[in-house]
């Protein structure tokens, strides 16, 4: 298994959510996994009902087995500052260069410098190793940017490669590329069963492949149950109210004809539903990923919702070798 985990995804999708579950899930049985967050929404803090992250890592939560979660907000000035200390050695330098807005100019203007730097951050957590020579963690999950930016966002050291022909820059980029186009790496995106989402994701999928980025997984997230099988579905779209209120008459229910056509209504919906996340599932088939799929949480992305979710994803066979 790939020890960087990317996670993106359409707004709305819950890919923060689904990144949490797959550090818990890549920690069971007594492993060690990085949640990286590099855009500055503290949604993971908020999803473990903790303190906001500090960009110094810190664990959050223990998985099945003893294993651990560590998590870490990637701050991109801090990031800047760690990378002038370790290849200029400018120390107090550096701190004054913040002070005098060079940092703040460097992150938010300059092309290709601020996604650099927390690519480069969380490539350094899955090179890391302590000094017993194995690895620091065994897995790294960034919760990164949506669908719609993350080949640029992971893509973009190509670009600074290019534009600095020699030196650290140079070095530094060359060497998350390294990571992020080899097989420690893969990126999954996360999906609804609804047009939008699917069709985000085949463009996704579509722009990684074209940038020779490592595909993942497909993620299809709340998935609903299905509550009627096909028979009761197509007759779902017919006309079946004669039937219904006999049906509902011949068991004593209390006013049966008033409760005909709000079920009728919701059987309608529900054969709406199933029948548009057939086609999806359709498109999705066609893409040629392979998928997870996990439920939908009606009580909200809680910490116990993040364990179901985990244990799901070990199911479908998250953490086997």
């Amino acid at each position: 298994m790939s020890r960087l985990q990317v996670v993106s995804g359409k707004g709305g999708t819950g890919k923060t959510t689904v990144a949490a579950a797959l550090a818990l899930a890549l920690a069971t049985e007594g492993k060690r996994t990085l949640l990286v967050e590099v855009e500055g929404r503290q949604g993971i803090a908020q999803l473990f009902d903790t303190e906001a992250l500090p960009y110094e890592e810190r664990k959050i939560a223990v998985a099945p087995g003893g294993g651990e979660v560590y998590a870490l907000a990637i701050d991109a000035e801090r990031a800047l500052l760690d990378y002038l200390q370790m290849f200029y050695k400018l120390g107090g330098a550096g701190r004054a260069l913040k002070k005098l807005g060079a940092i703040d100019f460097a992150t938010t203007i300059a092309p290709g410098v601020r996604d650099v730097l927390l690519t480069g951050k969380a490539c350094e957590a899955v090179r890391r190793r302590e000094k017993h020579g194995g690895h620091t963690y065994d897995h790294v999950v960034m919760d990164a940017p949506p669908t719609g930016r993350i080949t640029r966002f992971l893509n973009v050291n190509d670009e600074v490669a290019g534009l600095a022909r020699i030196g650290p820059i140079h070095h530094q980029a060359q060497a998350v590329m390294r990571v992020l186009k080899s097989p420690e790496t893969a990126v999954h995106l996360v999906t609804l069963l609804e047009e939008m989402p699917v069709q985000e994701t085949a463009d996704g999928i579509a722009e990684l492949r074209a940038a020779e980025l490592p595909v993942g997984r497909v993620v299809v997230n709340m998935v609903r149950p299905h509550v009627l099988d096909d028979e009761a579905v197509r007759a779902a779209s017919g006309d079946h109210r004669d039937a219904v209120a006999r049906s509902l008459a011949s068991v004593g229910l209390a006013d049966a004809a008033l409760l005909v056509d709000p079920l009728l209504a919701q059987a309608a919906e529900h054969a709406r539903r199933v029948e548009l996340e057939r086609e999806q599932r359709a498109v999705l088939a066609d893409i040629g990923v392979p998928t997870y799929e996990l439920p939908y949480l009606g009580d909200g992305g809680d910490i116990a919702g993040i364990y179901r979710l985990a244990k799901e994803l070990r199911k479908q066979g998250v953490g086997e070798a």
